[in-house]
């Protein structure tokens, strides 16, 4: 099984605090957002690769 990464900081997402949201809510349902802890703490933008949408702060 592969380790997923943080979408924002691409960090592997091997330690607890981390999350997923369905695939690129609210846009193409085409990538599931992960989400590390700091990334999640810090309001670090993130970015969906297949249609752009940003979110985040």
């Amino acid at each position: 099984m592969a380790i997923e990464k943080c979408t924002s900081c691409n960090v592997p997402l091997a330690s607890e605090g981390w999350t997923k949201f369905p695939p690129c809510p609210p846009k193409c349902g085409g990538e599931t957002i992960y989400r590390c802890h700091d990334c999640r703490h810090q309001s670090i933008p993130y970015e969906c690769k297949k249609c752009g949408f940003m979110g985040g702060p």
